[in-house]
């Protein structure tokens, strides 16, 4: 794959590039803030960005911000953004389109480099995979409204793992369940979130959406 790495930690930067290098793939623009990512992106069309949330000058959102501004000029452009802390509020703005290719995971996660590369692949091909972290935060912590309320257990457990990026046959090994059953609960999970028939990614992604402001 051609990737395009933002972030200003050069220690972390140039470890993304030899990790990524060492498996195979092409980095053809490492940079160090937002409008830099833009511009890269704009020049090089990746398969997928890795970019940090924080950079300068301010050090707080900015890596966000310019992911979501390179995703307002290239549509669907594969964004898999790193933090060092849960921040939900994060991933809902990054799904706020509606569309596939977006990654949000906690900067540890690169540790586990298994873990990280599968992820980046998911994303490249449209996937939404949110950190395991994120989604316990969510399912411990956020109160549930709305259509939310209609979801059996088993249901909220399936959108669990669609936020985590999970495909049917990956949900449908984790739960020890058939292909039917599953196809069956994503289709009841869409019917109550309101999410009329679609291109299934593009559901997904509104169904995680759904979860992530409830």
């Amino acid at each position: 794959m051609r990737i395009v790495v933002a972030d200003d930690s050069v220690l972390l930067r140039e470890g993304l590039i030899r990790l990524l290098a060492e498996e195979g793939h092409r980095v053809v623009a490492a940079v160090g803030d937002g409008p830099a990512l833009v511009e890269a992106v704009l020049r090089h069309r990746p398969d997928v960005s890795v970019v940090d949330v924080r950079m300068p000058p301010t050090h707080t959102d900015e890596g966000l911000r310019a992911a979501i501004g390179v995703r307002a000029r290239l549509p669907g452009s594969p964004v898999l953004v790193l933090s060092q802390y849960v921040e939900t509020s994060y991933a809902a703005d990054l799904l706020a389109d509606g569309s596939g290719g977006i990654g949000y995971l906690l900067k540890d996660r690169v540790a586990r480099v298994d873990e990280f590369l599968d992820a980046l692949e998911r994303v490249a091909e449209g996937a939404t995979v949110l950190d395991p972290r994120v989604v316990a935060q969510l399912l411990g912590g956020q109160r549930r409204g709305g259509a939310l309320e209609s979801l059996t257990p088993r249901e909220r457990e399936l959108l669990a793992l669609m936020a985590e990026g999970h495909s049917n046959a990956a949900i449908a090994r984790r739960l020890v369940l058939s292909a039917s059953a599953v196809e069956k609960h994503i289709g009841n999970i869409f019917a109550k979130l309101g999410l009329p028939p679609d291109e299934a990614q593009h559901r997904r992604v509104l169904a995680v959406l759904a979860y992530l402001r409830a």
